[in-house]
């Protein structure tokens, strides 16, 4: 039984190099035939003839071998300046991988490491996201030329990466609160927009808040204590958390977002620097929405937090 399969499985990697082979042979008599002499163009056919034959027969073994020599080396003979090398065909696949890699990364999706703390609890540091590219547009690479802008505006509550307005070497990523034309007011813990108070819903959780963040001056990891509270928009339901130790911080100025920007903040809003700090995010500046955390590694675990992975960024 065994020395059946084996010659079966012989048989079906010859039928398989067959119909390759004869592929081969017709496209280059097609294409090439004003370049073959009368004796090559016939070597060649006779090849693709008889190899037909024994493929519409089903014949095996030194038939199947004695046919596929016979046609590779007619091709080789006669045609060797059109055949692809095996180094030739490994490049053009890796070729066409890089460039189908690259338009993705460009147009489609892009993928991003949190570094910082500041969007806690939504995103961790060493969370890897995946980022929707084209859901505002697509963007030239490296310009700030963006085409289709207006089929699909930023919403309120949608978490955007985008270029750092202050230094345009960098990427940030935070929390839409505001877009063009609504006026935003910060008192403390609420969020005004347009005069109506962001509603946020006290989170009661089992003990209190704490979460784990990363400092970068000291490279260590600490906990932390919180308050959390969830925020409702129209489009998002979110988590945010302010520093249970920090008592609420002074009004700020009510301003009006310009056409073409958004005003953005952290959802770890005692720990974020963001429009309250540098201002508004022009929208030619955004990259794109993030989509879904791929993997994540960092504390409390250690290691690879598994929980995280695959979930929606809402």
């Amino acid at each position: 039984m065994f020395e059946r399969y084996q010659e079966w499985r012989r048989y079906v990697r010859q039928l398989r190099d067959a119909k390759a082979l004869l592929r081969e042979g017709r496209k280059y008599l097609a294409k090439y035939r004003d370049r073959l002499t009368e004796a090559a163009t016939t070597a060649v056919r006779d090849g693709v003839t008889r190899l037909s034959e024994v493929v519409a027969q089903k014949k095996r073994g030194a038939a199947m071998v004695e046919a596929l020599n016979a046609l590779d080396k007619a091709l080789d003979t006669h045609l060797s300046y059109a055949r692809k090398s095996a180094t030739r065909e490994y490049a053009e696949s890796i070729g066409v991988a890089v460039l189908i890699a690259l338009f993705l990364r460009a147009f489609v999706v892009e993928a991003f490491k949190i570094p910082s703390g500041s969007m806690i609890p939504t995103l961790q540091v060493g969370d890897h996201i995946f980022v929707n590219k084209f859901i505002y547009g697509v963007r030239i690479p490296y310009t700030n030329i963006k085409f289709g802008t207006s089929y699909r505006k930023p919403r309120r509550g949608e978490v955007i990466v985008f270029i750092y307005p202050v230094d345009p070497e960098k990427d940030f990523i935070k929390r839409i609160v505001a877009v063009a034309g609504d006026t935003i007011e910060v008192r403390g813990r609420t969020l005004y927009v347009n005069d109506e108070p962001v509603v946020a819903t006290p989170v009661s959780v089992d003990g209190d808040c704490h979460y784990t963040d990363y400092e970068e001056a000291t490279d260590k990891w600490s906990e932390r204590d919180c308050d959390q509270y969830t925020e409702h928009v129209p489009y998002n339901d979110y988590t945010v958390f302010y520093s249970h130790h920090l008592s609420d911080t002074a009004p700020q100025q009510k301003i009006t977002v310009p056409p073409n920007h958004v005003f953005v903040m952290g959802d770890n809003r005692d720990n974020s620097s963001d429009s309250r700090v540098w201002h508004f995010v022009p929208e030619v500046n955004i990259k794109g929405k993030a989509m879904v955390i791929w993997f994540s590694s960092g504390e409390p675990e250690g290691g690879v937090r598994l929980k995280r992975m695959f979930h929606l960024v809402r």
